[in-house]
């Protein structure tokens, strides 16, 4: 299903749309169960989130909170027995003519889903020894991304009227008037360029493959391309995984727990890497980590996530200057700082909840210092405390300095 963005339907198909210009991604309501024979996890409980063009979103939370579901649910890739329940995932996407529409990822087909997945919307996953096929070349696998969503056509004549034009050069005579014959006629050709056959799509996939692996600053690209997965250090194979994921220059990359493998000076190249490419490639990026310092360091907005809710959602300098939330504050207190000396570290008393039987009103509530009746009772509405900064919370405590 696409919408224009101007356009306003009736209450029992579509909702009005609000549109913010610089809105990619508009998560509402996001419910994901998985049934299993204990009975049913409740994954995600009405996920409302958003993302906006050149911005990078992090969903934190610890594990088990719902943040890879949530990634899974935007690409419909969750796997029998789960199943997304309600809500809706509205990606903005362009036509060839430049007319804004809004599509519902959770109500188009499965053939357009295939379309947007890969293309639109990538995703690197956070074990890269998984991932990539142990029995087909790293190039390979990339290439046949690039064959399977993009149209070659244009840039295999483009490539044939470079190499006319520098045969041109070194030509003379009645040899340089044929040349030059070819060179006009393939130039007309620019507009409408003619169907390549499968061996130069095959040839030219493969060239901008390692294109895509010098982007992402692999070393020796043309040589990677020809080695196996199995042949590649942990970090080198996370970059062919980036490769891959931005070989179709989609509008949002999906990182899903992308440093969790890798060493700390891996994972710096990768999260550098991630931040030159957003840019170079004018693309939005959702990193899902439960690192805080990763946070800060790369990443624009902040949604913490915590037994399937997003409890609070706001931008890095605001999280982390003025956290709201009691769950925001305990997970930033946890973090050891280089200019304290403690005894003991704080925690957050407690475990995570079972989501077969999730803890009724606020989930957070049995491991809250500051919980009350209702909050076990009821579960708290989403409101705006600040400009930007939401909040699912009876009791908002204010500022972490304030708390000490």
């Amino acid at each position: 299903m696409a919408l224009d963005e101007t356009s306003h339907t009736d209450s029992n198909s579509e909702p009005e749309l609000e549109m913010d210009p610089n809105l990619i991604l508009d998560i509402r309501e996001l419910k994901t169960n998985f049934y299993t024979y204990e009975g049913v996890v409740k994954a995600l409980d009405g996920v409302t989130v958003q993302l906006r063009r050149g911005d990078t979103l992090a969903l934190v939370g610890e594990t088990g909170c719902g943040k890879s579901v949530t990634a899974k649910s935007i690409m419909r890739l969750v796997d029998s027995p789960g199943r997304v329940e309600a809500g809706e995932i509205l990606f903005m996407d362009e036509e060839k003519d430049g007319t804004r529409v809004v599509k519902d990822l959770l109500k188009i087909s499965e053939d357009e889903m295939r379309k947007i997945r890969g293309n639109h919307i990538s995703i690197v996953f956070q074990d890269p020894a998984t991932y990539p096929n142990p029995v087909f070349r790293i190039g390979d696998q990339i290439a046949e991304v690039i064959r399977l969503h993009q149209d070659l056509s244009l840039d295999i004549l483009e490539e044939k009227i470079a190499a006319m034009e520098d045969a041109l050069k070194l030509a003379e005579g009645r040899t340089a008037d044929q040349i030059s014959s070819r060179l006009a006629e393939l130039r007309g050709q620019l507009s409408n360029p003619p169907k390549p056959t499968d061996a130069e799509i095959k040839k030219a996939a493969k060239r901008k493959a390692v294109e895509m692996l010098n982007m992402v600053r692999m070393p020796s690209a043309a040589e990677i391309a020809n080695q196996y997965p199995h042949e590649l250090s942990g970090g080198m194979r996370q970059r062919a995984l980036i490769a891959m994921s931005l070989s179709c220059n989609p509008k949002i990359l999906i990182a899903d727990e992308a440093t969790t493998a890798l060493d700390v000076t891996v994972q710096a190249q990768v999260l550098k890497l991630l931040n030159d490419l957003k840019a170079v490639l004018d693309a939005s990026i959702i990193i899902i980590t439960h690192d805080l310092g990763v946070v800060a360091e790369t990443c624009t907005q902040v949604a913490v996530m915590y037994a399937g809710v997003v409890v609070e959602y706001t931008n890095t300098r605001e999280l982390f200057s003025d956290p709201i939330h009691p769950y925001t504050s305990g997970l930033l207190r946890a973090i050891p700082k280089l200019t304290e000396k403690v005894a003991k570290l704080t925690q957050i008393m407690g475990t995570v909840p079972n989501l077969i039987n999730p803890p009724t009103g606020c989930r957070f509530h049995p491991r809250c210092e500051f919980a009350t009746e209702q909050c076990s009772n009821e579960r708290p509405p989403r409101e705006e405390m600040k400009p930007g900064h939401w909040v699912e919370c009876w009791h908002p405590q204010g500022s972490l300095a304030g708390r000490k």
